[in-house]
């Protein structure tokens, strides 16, 4: 099965500044998506500029044609599904169908507070991404939604004309637990990973496949306990966030030794980060170029 190579453009640089041109050369490269982070801010980036992700995409797809775009991800720290439907649903639309929302539980980062709100457990964010999901599942698919939930309500909440992706936009979903992944089997077109972080810092390259590979098998217990052949779920690896850090990106070869181990755990979709100098993704622009010109076909 070839492997599909995608991109993460941080929303930090003004559209008129350089903030265009990132997304206009993803496609020229001939990435599958280029994504964005769905954060109100983010680690290191708190104190510099970051743009909204969905005006960010609305802009994107008005100066391309064929690359898809998505977020990586959105979570329920500071949106509601009632008004994230709506915005999702034009958004899809401006693009003419190219729009892919990476959707997770969300963590303790600087989104979980900045509403004014204590940070939520695990459990909680657990119990609101089980009600965030089968909702927006809902909204995104039928013209007049009505719900009470423990966390979340609609009242004929009307979407119309819907998406333009039938019948609805695809999810991927972002999960480890047990609980998410029951919902990427249940929702997702896709289901997506940064690997375990416990070995972020001490682990090695080879712990961190075999932690994948294991996550990969509990996702696929979890389609064959609702009856889905997992083979029809897309699998997604976010980088960058594995013991290989950025070593990936400092030459095709290594690339491709890196993402071919994945791909013999079944993934089909490898997102890389757009280089940003004097940051963890520093990475040398043409060594990136050539990875995504011509790393997938190395890979086929």
């Amino acid at each position: 099965m070839s492997l599909r190579l995608s991109t993460v453009i941080l929303p930090y640089r003004r559209w008129h500044e350089g903030g265009r041109e990132p997304w206009q050369r993803a496609e020229q490269l001939g990435f599958h998506t280029a994504y964005t982070y769905d954060h109100l801010s983010w680690r290191s980036f708190r104190d510099g500029p970051w743009f909204g992700a969905v005006p960010t995409l609305t802009a994107a797809a008005t100066v391309t044609d064929r690359l898809r775009l998505g977020t990586l991800v959105t979570s329920p720290n500071f949106r509601h599904p009632v008004t994230l439907a709506k915005e999702l649903i034009s958004l899809d639309d401006i693009s003419g169908g190219r729009l892919t929302l990476g959707i997770g539980a969300g963590g303790t980062g600087f989104d979980a507070t900045a509403l004014g709100q204590e940070p939520w457990t695990p459990r909680e964010r657990a119990d609101r991404f089980a009600e965030f999901v089968p909702l927006l599942d809902r909204l995104l698919s039928e013209d007049s939604v009505s719900y009470e939930g423990d966390f979340y309500s609609a009242h004929e909440a009307r979407n119309i004309p819907g998406c333009v992706q039938r019948p609805r936009l695809p999810f991927a979903v972002a999960a480890t637990g047990a609980r998410g992944l029951k919902l990427a089997a249940r929702y997702g077109q896709a289901w997506v990973t940064t690997g375990d972080p416990r070995l972020y810092e001490n682990g090695t390259p080879e712990q961190s496949v075999q932690a994948i590979h294991r996550q990969a098998e509990r996702l696929a217990d979890a389609c064959a306990a609702m009856g889905r052949d997992a083979g029809t779920l897309d699998k997604t690896l976010l980088t960058g966030f594995t013991p290989d850090r950025g070593r990936p990106l400092q030459s095709l070869d290594a690339f491709v030794d890196f993402a071919g181990k994945y791909q013999e755990l079944g993934f089909t979709e490898i997102v890389i980060h757009w280089p940003i100098p004097d940051s963890d993704f520093a990475a040398e622009q043409k060594v990136f170029e050539q990875i995504a010109m011509e790393g997938p076909a190395q890979l086929r």
